[in-house]
């Protein structure tokens, strides 16, 4: 382990305790997500000063309170505590039903313009330097026509956003809805690039939003998230008019012949 590791030496009474302590209080700040690999024993104990029982000890109270996973052989995970915001059967009656696509972007706009007002308020110079980071790593994406990276580092940077937050109601809730993303649920980040000056555009948008985060301007902050959706919104509403058009002059053709 490193001296910038997140864990921080125990001097406590009860040693178990305070490493269950410090462990839950990072899990409810958003610092150790859900599926996060913990360091190894040695590591924990070591970093922590405290002995491997009395680490063990501790782990198995939080894996009694359901917050880990204890793999043998593997490590210790933090476990899945936010689930699926929606069943699968739900799922795929959404897919099938395209206008809830619209009100999964309504839900979207009201909470990233939220989250975008409040990181611009609270953001810390380091949340600042990672989506500095992450709109180099989108444009490096975009440069190489690289669109698995391209939309991971989409989603990475609308989770830093919430991330800089500090809400942490809001950092565990929207991770559920970016899991749903990340999974293509809803829609295709490919095709929304597809569209004529898509991909050029939302490269700017977030551009926009992460400088306004950065110069610590709320207004437009949350000015920038809701164009940003504003626009995804209506990129799609204008590529699924330009598909049913399509299909219906293809139609009109077979039939003319």
């Amino acid at each position: 382990m490193t001296d910038s590791s997140p864990f921080e030496p125990i001097g406590h009474e009860s040693i178990a305790e305070a490493v269950v302590e410090q462990i839950e209080t990072m899990i409810v700040d958003g610092i150790l997500k859900e599926g996060r690999k913990l360091p190894s024993e040695r590591e924990l104990s070591e970093v922590m000063g405290v002995s491997r029982p009395k680490l063990r000890e501790a782990l198995q109270t939080l894996e009694n309170r359901g917050l880990v996973n204890v793999r043998h052989g593997e490590g210790t995970f933090i476990a899945n505590l936010t689930g699926r915001a929606m069943a699968p059967a739900l799922l795929a009656l959404y897919a099938r039903h395209g206008e809830a696509f619209y009100d999964y972007l309504e839900y979207r706009r009201a909470q990233e313009a939220f989250a975008a007002r409040l990181a611009a308020e609270r953001a810390t110079t380091s949340d600042k330097a990672r989506l500095g980071d992450i709109i180099a790593d989108m444009e490096q994406a975009w440069e190489k026509d690289d669109h698995e990276a391209s939309q991971e580092a989409d989603i990475r940077l609308h989770s830093a956003i919430v991330d800089a937050s500090q809400n942490t109601t809001l950092i565990h809730m929207m991770a559920s809805v970016y899991d749903l993303t990340r999974q293509g649920v809803f829609y295709n980040r490919r095709y929304l690039r597809s569209l004529d000056g898509a991909g050029t555009k939302l490269l700017a948008q977030h551009k926009t939003l992460v400088d306004a985060i950065i110069a610590e301007d709320p207004d437009a902050a949350e000015a920038a998230a809701r164009d940003h959706m504003d626009f995804v919104e209506q990129s799609f509403r204008v590529g699924q008019e330009k598909a049913r058009r399509e299909a219906r002059s293809a139609k009109r053709r077979q039939f003319s012949t």
